[in-house]
């Protein structure tokens, strides 16, 4: 009796240590939600509502799907499913100038902060972080036995993408174009074990 409350006290605060944990990676140690934390959430949260309006009656969206496949693991921001594929819609929020390549594996953004200092940060190239998104997606789906196709796109909010892409989404026409413009047809009972994967 005694061993099993101290199993459940155990179970307890582990628990409770693994809350804070994950509290502590989205807010910072002084408990305040960081600004980058902020502005990425307030980005996917726009984004979201500009494609829900122009989704069709048979189109599913989901929103944060975290997967993982051959050890790697990815959340998606954003992932349409229709009869034309599936599509993966990764969002960035950036403010200031961005300065990249499509092939670079880091681009530089730079800002003006209000007070007058210039700030540089390196981040991850978002479209070299799609495609990796693209690959252990199509690897998940080829684990539950599902061939389709899947494409991947960045939209970045502030409009601001350093570069011209086919893999970049800069309008909500864009974003139409991409996900309701292509010839490549799912067959409906792959829409559905996707759905049933998903849902």
């Amino acid at each position: 009796m005694e061993a099993d409350i101290i199993i459940l006290l155990i179970l307890f605060f582990t628990c409770i240590l693994l809350y804070f944990g994950w509290l502590f990676t989205k807010l910072g140690p002084s408990g305040i939600e960081l600004p980058e934390k902020r502005a990425g959430r307030l980005g996917e949260n726009f984004a979201s509502t500009v494609i829900q309006e122009i989704l069709h009656d048979d189109d599913i969206m989901l929103t944060n799907v975290r997967i993982m496949a051959e050890g790697k693991e990815t959340e998606l921001d954003n992932l349409i499913i229709n009869k034309h594929g599936i599509f993966i819609i990764e969002v960035k929020n950036y403010s200031g100038e961005l300065f990249g390549e499509e092939e670079d594996d880091d681009w530089i953004k730079t800002k003006m902060t209000p007070g007058g200092s210039f700030y540089q940060k390196i981040v991850r190239n978002p479209i070299k972080q799609v495609n990796r998104q693209i690959y252990i997606l199509s690897r998940f789906l080829k684990e539950n036995d599902i061939h389709v196709w899947i494409e991947g796109y960045v939209f970045f909010v502030q409009n601001n993408s350093p570069i011209e892409s086919k893999y970049v989404l800069r309008t909500q026409r864009d974003i139409d174009v991409a996900i309701h413009g292509g010839e490549n047809m799912v067959r409906e009972e792959d829409v559905g074990k996707i759905e049933e994967i998903f849902c």
